[in-house]
């Protein structure tokens, strides 16, 4: 028991840890891309900020899923419905 919890927290540092290395590299990355953009126009495309826009719902949806941020679809929920479910066919077997 102790050894799957410690294995499970583990593998979420591991998460976490990824996760902050591609906050990193996004940076740089927008960084570098700005950076072009700016050599080649002087900032009068702004062709930069699509770059900015991807790599933000990119992360935005590694986040969420990383810590749990919507409260509908954590594992919270899932145990929940889950539960509600495993009720509800015990209740009709039982009238059945």
């Amino acid at each position: 028991m102790e050894n799957t919890k410690y294995t499970r927290a583990k593998a979420r540092v591991e998460e976490i840890r990824k996760f902050y290395g591609k906050v990193a590299s996004a940076i740089v990355t927008i960084l570098i891309v700005a950076s072009i953009n700016y050599y080649l126009n002087e900032w009068r495309n702004a062709w930069f900020l699509w770059v900015v826009f991807g790599l933000s719902i990119s992360l935005f949806f590694k986040a969420n899923k990383i810590f749990n941020l919507n409260p509908f679809t954590g594992r919270d929920w899932e145990e929940r419905k889950l539960q509600e479910f495993l009720q509800q066919e015990e209740n009709t077997r039982r009238w059945n």
